[in-house]
C-alpha cells in the first residue's frame, strides 16, 4: 500500500498550520484598530474653562479640558476641537458642526446650560436675594422642561446628519455646591440646595433626550460628588475670577469629567 497520499495530506496540513500560524504571530495583521476620528464640540465645560491656560481665541479654550486629554491617552488619528464658552445649541448647529464629517467615529459634547440660563441663575442666587434665586431657577427649570428638550433633539440630529458614521457621546453637568456650612459669605445653604436640583432636572431631560437619539450621556455628578464648591477639596471654582467662576478646575476635568467619559468609552 502506497503512502504517498497521506504524506500529501500532511504536508497540506502541515502548509495550513504554518499559515495560520504565522498569521497571528503578527499582531494586529487581520484586525487593525480602525482610526479615532475625535470632534469635542459643546460650551465652556467642554472648552475647558477653569483649566487654562486658554488659546487665543474667544472660545477659551484648554489643553487640560477633558477632550484633548482624553484625546491624547488614546492616539487618535485626528482631534478637532470647535467647542467654543458660551455656546447654546444654535451655536453648535450653525458654528460647530461644519468639523463633522462620514468620517468622524467619536463626537462629546457638553450642551443646553446655557439655553437654560446658567449665568442667570448664577448670578441671581450669588448676588441677589432668595426670592431672586427662586425666580430665576424656576425659570430656568420651566424653560428646560419645555423648551430644552426640542433643542437637543435637534441638535443631536444635526450631529447624526453630519457624522453618521460617529458614536455620540452627552456628558452632563455636575452639581456645583456641597450642602455643608461653608462660611458666612457663601451662598446659603438653600440656595445652593435649589441650583442643585435645578442641575439634577437638567441631566434627567438630558439624559432622556440623548438616548432618544442613540447616543450615550456620561453623567458626571457621581465623579464629582464631594468635591462641589464648599468641599474641603473643590473641584469646581468658586468665584475667583469672573470667567471662571462656577466652571470645573484643573482637577476637575482631569479627574471628574475624564473619568465619566473614560467609563463609557473604555
Amino acid at each position: 500500500m502506497s503512502h504517498r497520499p497521506l504524506a500529501r495530506a500532511l504536508t497540506a496540513l502541515a502548509a495550513l498550520l504554518a499559515a495560520t500560524l504565522g498569521a497571528a504571530a503578527v499582531p494586529g495583521a487581520a484586525h487593525a484598530a480602525p482610526a479615532i476620528n475625535y470632534v469635542a464640540l459643546g460650551d465652556s465645560y467642554s472648552s475647558g474653562v477653569g483649566a487654562g491656560p486658554y488659546d487665543q481665541s474667544i472660545c477659551l479654550r484648554s489643553e487640560k479640558s477633558y477632550a484633548p486629554l482624553w484625546a491624547a491617552a488614546h492616539q487618535v488619528a485626528s482631534f478637532t476641537f470647535p467647542a467654543c464658552s458660551g455656546a447654546v445649541t444654535a451655536d453648535v448647529i450653525n458654528k460647530q458642526v461644519s468639523a463633522l464629517s462620514a468620517s468622524t467615529t467619536l463626537v462629546t459634547i457638553t450642551i443646553g446650560g446655557n439655553d437654560a440660563g446658567f449665568v442667570d441663575v448664577i448670578t441671581s442666587c450669588r448676588f441677589g436675594t432668595t426670592s431672586n434665586c427662586e425666580d430665576a431657577v424656576d425659570e430656568a427649570k420651566a424653560f428646560a422642561t419645555t423648551e430644552l428638550p426640542g433643542r437637543l433633539d435637534r441638535t443631536y440630529a444635526t450631529i447624526r446628519e453630519k457624522a453618521p458614521n460617529a458614536r455620540l457621546v452627552v456628558l452632563g453637568y455636575p452639581r456645583l455646591f456641597e450642602t455643608t456650612s461653608c462660611g458666612a459669605l457663601a451662598m446659603s445653604t438653600y440656595k445652593r440646595t435649589i441650583i442643585n436640583e435645578a442641575a439634577d432636572l437638567l441631566a434627567s431631560i438630558t439624559a432622556g433626550r440623548a438616548t432618544a437619539a442613540g447616543a450615550t450621556f456620561a453623567d458626571t455628578r457621581p465623579y464629582f460628588a464631594g468635591h462641589g464648591i464648599c468641599a474641603a477639596v473643590p473641584w469646581i471654582r468658586n468665584v475667583t475670577g469672573v470667567i471662571e467662576a462656577y466652571h470645573p478646575s484643573v482637577d476637575g476635568y482631569r479627574l471628574g469629567y475624564l473619568p465619566a467619559l473614560n467609563a463609557v468609552t473604555g
